[in-house]
């Protein structure tokens, strides 16, 4: 039986299955619905909870044993299986069809996997898991419904976003629900409730952090040399992980290279803007940089990020740290010259 993430607790209190499959990539998402599924289960009596972690030679007579045996703890309990890969092999599909055979009532079965590919899905293994249990698909929150998502997560804490705020969680969040949620749960407790503003996401989510990547990229679009090489320099004596930071920059030089090009092919800044969803408070800042900035300035710029990238993983010789400093400089059009000591 398949049922929707978000009917999950409706379904939950309606009936108890044996067995419970949830599968995705969603991190978070996954992690709720299988909170949403303890809590229930303990509600119902199932106080005793065994995790098994299947990989490499994964003995599954452990399950099977677990399965079969009388709980000294406990009348109920939960068997919990996490398999990465999504794939039990050939033991593991005889396992759990031989389990399937002699289920018993004060055992529930709780497999978490992966996002599970068609073949899988086909596999004789799980159509016959599948039939005996409730299949609960985790799906990605599409784009355009992230908004909506966020907007919730906000109401249920007791807060009410304002448009603005919430386009720049999502944009400093880049999609990860979980860093988002827990953006969300801070500002909950810093701010008590009511309504939030784009100033109280930005200066909350730059609390996280003393020299943040964010504030790294506004200072070196918005033409502040200064700033963005003490922010550099901040991010690099609290041990930053570059590869993050090369990322998020990547990010931002792509999307400004192709702003560029529109702008140069005729668009206005403005609807350039609007069509890129760059939020009100960043549009002055990124329209001057279009304005100052030519397609292949911003290009150049972006190979020197695949250069530091290479540095990082050690594929060219060079000082990733250092040339981050000149990428910002030249990013920000200054004639600074950078002070390596």
């Amino acid at each position: 039986m398949k049922v929707y993430a978000d009917k999950l607790a409706a379904e939950l209190s309606k009936k108890k299955q044996t067995i419970y499959i949830v599968s995705g990539d969603e991190h978070l998402l996954v992690q709720e619905s299988c909170d949403l599924i303890r809590s229930q289960l303990r509600k119902d009596g199932f106080s005793e909870r065994e995790l098994f972690h299947v990989e490499g030679s994964f003995d599954w007579e452990e399950v099977l044993f677990s399965a079969n045996s009388m709980s000294l703890f406990a009348e109920k309990k939960l068997i919990e299986l996490r398999i990465p890969n999504g794939k039990p092999g050939d033991k593991g599909a005889k396992a759990i069809q031989s389990y399937l055979e002699h289920m018993a009532d004060d055992t529930v079965l709780l497999f978490i996997l992966p996002k599970l590919d068609a073949a899988t899905q086909r596999s004789k293994w799980f159509k016959a898991l599948e039939a005996k249990a409730a299949f609960v698909q985790i799906w990605p929150i599409e784009v355009g419904k992230l908004p909506a998502w966020i907007s919730a997560r906000f109401r249920k804490v007791g807060l009410t976003p304002t448009p603005d705020a919430v386009s720049a969680l999502i944009d400093r969040v880049e999609g990860n629900l979980l860093a988002a949620s827990q953006e969300i749960e801070r500002l909950s407790l810093t701010t008590g409730s009511g309504e939030i503003s784009l100033e109280q996401v930005v200066d909350g989510v730059s609390d996280n952090t003393r020299f943040d990547v964010f504030g790294l990229i506004d200072a070196a679009v918005g033409q502040k040399p200064d700033r963005a090489l003490k922010i550099v320099r901040g991010l690099r004596s609290e041990g930053s992980e570059m590869l993050a930071i090369t990322g998020l920059l990547a990010r931002e030089l792509r999307s400004l290279v192709n702003m560029s090009a529109a702008v140069r092919g005729g668009q206005s800044i403005d609807s350039v803007l609007n069509g890129y969803k760059v939020w009100a408070k960043r549009k002055p800042i990124v329209g001057q940089c279009l304005k100052q900035q030519s397609p292949s300035r911003i290009q150049s710029c972006l190979r020197r990020v695949a250069n530091i990238d290479r540095f990082v993983k050690g594929a060219a010789t060079g000082e990733p740290w250092d040339e981050l400093e000149r990428l910002v400089l030249t990013l920000s059009k200054s004639s600074h010259k950078v002070n390596f000591n």
